[in-house]
């Protein structure tokens, strides 16, 4: 089972996110801050911390409400007003640039107000205002892209390549900013420049890129070149991800130009670095830039997908349905986009909904598996493992020659056939899915691990699971059955040891708390056996496991009877193996 790293954190993260911009520590006065309301005024002390609450709940609203009420009670408190700026920004509130306008250190507050210069057409302070930003920390690295989009909506595009030659010469983000001098030199209508921009971008991002793919397409099919456009947008499918749902009405509008004005291209910059970014647990700062980018141009699908993917990280699926809300049926990411809505459905609990949108999906593209796939994982997570097999089964017939890409498909239907008492066709689809890529962690792990339930296979099953482990040494799961091997092993002694480093990295796991009760029993350990078996029963296992655990308190519990039913009962070591 998979528990990925939590997500959330405060939302208002005020300094250490101004830190990581590389703006100017507060100065003296900052000592008043409403962290300690007996410092501060007294009356912004409740809405502050009403607003701090919500912020790290992922209220954007209810922050943006409540700091902008606390600062309206202590108008001169610089962290407040700092505080109450990341809340507005973040929920998209007009109020973020008035406030800004008090924060001349705070290079985000001037990332916005250059913007709300820019969308205004006043390109000459918009640069300025840009020009200005320290060339130190992430900043740095969008100074000279937002410069360039500046200095082109003025008209001045030989300045605006000017200004990014030095780095398309460069090493870092190059790819990047090889692909704004060419949307430039594009706009411009200097096509051969254009061509020479898009080749060395397409070269340094060394494999597909949606942004770069939809205009470098729409250049090749203005310049003459549609069959090599239709290849570029086709390009996308290969790694068989959910993209390439959206390539046939890529291709349809390949022609269209998805950066038209200086704006948008500031947008796109913005969501390249967030792109960059979100691999970097930089979190917060990839959504004030996704918001940035929005701010700039609502409309742009790529910033919605990312702020919702972000959001769903994040556990907050309402929030990341709001965000996609605006995209319309018309967009050409509309496929890829209801299928993170219909995931995203299923997470707030309207599973029904969820597989609507998915039936609606299946008639448009009757060609696709991705939403019969999904639609196999809601179902499976329902316990409808039978209909589940259906639906996988549908999937898989629609990939006529499956490759590295598709092992996820065939796993997934291992487990639901798995859980169906399907163990055969499980077995082949785990074997299959090996075939196609075999190092997955996940797929030699399960595998291992129902060998070992079996009681078959053990020296196979216990090589798969220590390479999952060498892969992946702190997944509880994984962990877990190197334990349970050890244990069936009849090693006690190491499978209490991983069996309890197992609980330490999941500790909410009922399995893996039975599992331990189990060493525990086996190793003579019998009260804290017990315990881990009661746990394991409070924390809502599977109804089959119910049984299971229920049988081994009762059976436990009969063998720690007076000494003389305890006579009568199996030797210690045969309780352990009955209990187990």
């Amino acid at each position: 089972m998979q528990h990925p790293r939590s997500a959330r954190r405060p939302v208002l993260l005020a300094l250490t996110l101004l830190s990581a911009c590389a703006a100017t520590e507060p100065g003296p006065s900052a000592d008043r801050s409403p962290r300690d309301p007996a410092t501060g005024s007294a009356a912004a002390a409740a809405p502050y911390l009403v607003g701090r609450f919500a912020g790290m709940e992922g209220d954007l609203g209810t922050a943006a409400d409540d700091m902008v009420k606390a600062l309206s009670h202590d108008p001169t408190n610089p962290d407040l007003r700092q505080q109450a700026f990341l809340a507005t920004l973040l929920a998209g509130r007009p109020e973020a640039a008035r406030i800004a306008a008090g924060l001349p250190d705070n290079q985000v507050a001037q990332l916005l107000l250059a913007d709300v210069e820019a969308r205004a057409g006043n390109w000459a302070e918009a640069e300025r205002r840009f020009a200005a930003l320290p060339k130190q920390g992430l900043t740095q690295v969008l100074q000279p892209l937002l410069m360039a989009w500046t200095q082109f909506g003025d008209g001045r595009a030989d300045i605006a390549l000017d200004t990014l030659h030095p780095f398309v010469q460069g090493q870092q983000f190059r790819a990047v900013y090889a692909f704004h001098a060419a949307m430039i030199a594009d706009l411009a209508g200097r096509d051969a420049e254009a061509a020479r921009l898009y080749e060395t971008s397409q070269a340094a991002f060394g494999v597909p890129n949606l942004d770069l793919a939809r205009a470098l397409a729409s250049f090749q099919v203005r310049t003459g070149h549609p069959e090599e456009a239709q290849r570029t947008i086709a390009s996308l499918a290969q790694f068989g991800d959910d993209l390439s749902m959206a390539v046939p009405r890529l291709q349809q509008d390949a022609a269209t130009r998805p950066v038209h004005r200086a704006t948008d291209g500031m947008a796109e910059g913005y969501v390249a670095l967030a792109a960059a970014l979100r691999q970097q647990d930089a979190e917060q700062f990839v959504a004030i830039l996704l918001r940035l980018a929005l701010d700039l141009r609502p409309d742009l699908t790529t910033a919605r997908l990312l702020s919702a993917d972000q959001l769903g990280q994040q556990k907050r699926p309402q929030a990341a349905l709001a965000v996609l809300a605006p995209v319309p049926d018309s967009d050409p990411l509309a496929p890829v986009v209801d299928l993170r809505r219909a995931a995203l459905l299923d997470r707030t609990g309207n599973s029904a909904a969820a597989l609507q949108l998915l039936a609606r999906l299946e008639r448009d593209l009757p060609d696709r598996p991705e939403p019969w796939a999904l639609a196999g994982a809601i179902l499976r997570g329902q316990h409808r493992d039978t209909e589940a097999v259906a639906a996988y089964d549908h999937a898989v017939a629609l990939i006529p020659q499956p490759t590295r890409a598709n092992w996820p498909l065939f796993y997934e239907r291992g487990v639901a056939e798995e859980r169906a008492h399907e163990w055969p066709k499980a077995e082949a689809d785990f074997e299959h899915a090996l075939q196609l890529s075999p190092d997955e962690p996940f797929v030699l792990n399960y595998l291992g691990y129902s060998w070992t339930e079996q009681g078959s296979h053990l020296a196979e099953a216990r090589r798969m699971i220590e390479r999952a482990a060498a892969a992946r040494p702190n997944d509880g799961a994984i962990v877990d059955s190197l334990g349970w091997i050890a244990l069936r092993e009849g090693d006690t002694g190491r499978a209490v040891k991983d069996l309890e480093k197992a609980v330490e990295l999941q500790p909410e796991d009922p399995t893996i708390n039975g599992h331990l009760g189990d060493a525990y029993w086996a190793a003579g350990r019998k009260l804290e056996a017990l315990y881990q078996w009661q746990r394991a029963l409070s924390l809502n296992p599977e109804p089959e496991d119910v049984p299971k655990l229920e049988a081994k308190l009762h059976d436990a519990q009969a063998a720690e009877q007076p000494k003389q039913a305890a006579q009568s009962a199996p030797s210690g070591a045969a309780t352990a193996e009955k209990v187990q």
